[in-house]
């Protein structure tokens, strides 16, 4: 197996995230800007037989699939920013409010106030720092079924194009464009899936691990 048979790492899954957004960024750039001069043709060497390229992470942020999910993480990143900013601005609020009484307080309230003001603050951070890796297993989450999906498309174009080993472009400097897959992948993995149904993952209520 390709892809499938390991699950994409949390830093994989940023790789890629960056990926995807840097790939819609690209496209208002280029639809903004004017058209730049084309790049100078540089001279390749022969195709090597049996060696193959493909970009994975070209090919999801070049996918519908992959704009899909981009466009699905934003809408839940402002679902979590629209939860979170009425309470973190109510506890700012709350914070310089205290602050500018805390003077006018006798010891007992100006400390109970405060605990219960830190208090506060500090539930909010957690409920943050929660959010954020809801987010990244969300996202962890979808693109390793991207993956899944491009695994028998790779295998099936390893076979179609003979190739005896297939690299990863990302590790490659510079390499001569026949030799590589991604466009192929591209164009197959749109015809294979376009979108899927996901939500946020909600770590908060996953079942806790079993006592040894």
């Amino acid at each position: 197996m390709f892809f499938s048979s390991h699950r994409v790492t949390t830093a994989s899954a940023a790789v890629l995230g960056l990926a995807l957004a840097a790939s819609g960024a690209m496209a208002q750039s280029r639809a903004a800007a004017p058209a730049a001069a084309p790049a100078p043709a540089i001279a390749q060497g022969p195709v090597i037989p049996g060696v193959c390229t493909i970009s994975v992470n070209e090919a999801i942020a070049q996918s519908t699939v992959g704009q899909f999910v981009r466009t699905r993480l934003q809408q839940l990143g402002q679902q979590v920013s629209a939860e979170l900013t009425p309470e973190d601005q109510s506890i700012s609020n709350d914070a310089k409010a205290y602050q500018a009484k805390a003077t006018t307080l006798d010891a007992t309230s100006r400390q109970s106030q405060g605990q219960a003001l830190q208090a506060r603050a500090n539930a909010f951070q957690q409920k943050y720092e929660l959010r954020q890796r809801e987010m990244q297993a969300t996202q962890e989450k979808a693109l390793n079924r991207i993956a899944q999906e491009l695994d028998p498309i790779a295998q099936q174009l390893y076979q179609q194009h003979r190739c005896s080993i297939l690299i990863n472009r990302n590790a490659v400097l510079i390499g001569n464009p026949d030799m590589d897959l991604t466009a192929a992948a591209v164009t197959q993995l749109n015809g294979r899936i376009q979108q899927f149904a996901f939500d946020r993952e909600h770590l908060d209520t996953a079942p806790a691990p079993a006592a040894r």
